[in-house]
């Protein structure tokens, strides 16, 4: 892939990175930007293997899943969304964003339910290829978003 094909692929992703990201990092967009951008170096970087047999999204997501995974690593969840919003109020989020509390919420969860919930429900991925992009199987995925809409219709009182 030529850096040109890199940088017009990026182009037409880039919204929808972004709002994935968004999501996971329950609506902190300095957070999110933060892993777009080492998502997008990874990606640059790893470019010569990309193959042009899947879609160039799903392999972005890969990446930044696992970029995410990675940054999340060394942060906790909250246990639940008041919580979540105290830490929220003192980081600069975009706490004006019609869809918070359901941001709050997902950072109750654990990251690869928060993944899970996140790829099915806001990027409409089916659980094969969520399977494929987070390196599991497809059965743990189905258990990982039967257990995050469990836990976000309690946190959310649904």
């Amino acid at each position: 892939m030529t850096r040109e094909q890199f940088i017009t692929l990026v182009r037409e992703e880039q919204e929808a990175l972004r709002g994935f990201l968004l999501a996971l990092c329950g609506g902190n967009k300095d957070d999110a930007d933060d892993i777009a951008q080492d998502t997008l170096v990874k990606a640059y970087l790893s470019s010569s293997g990309y193959q042009e047999k899947g879609r160039f999204r799903s392999w972005l997501f890969k990446i930044a899943h696992h970029t995410f995974l990675n940054h999340v690593a060394s942060q906790r969840t909250f246990d639940s969304i008041d919580e979540a919003r105290m830490a929220v109020g003192t980081m600069d989020a975009d706490a004006g964003y019609a869809y918070q509390d359901l941001y709050l919420a997902l950072t109750t969860l654990p990251p690869k339910e928060r993944s899970a919930i996140a790829l099915f429900y806001l990027n409409d991925y089916s659980v094969k290829e969520i399977a494929k992009m987070t390196d599991t199987n497809e059965g743990a995925v189905k258990m990982q978003l039967t257990r995050g809409r469990d836990k976000l219709k309690s946190r959310l009182k649904l």
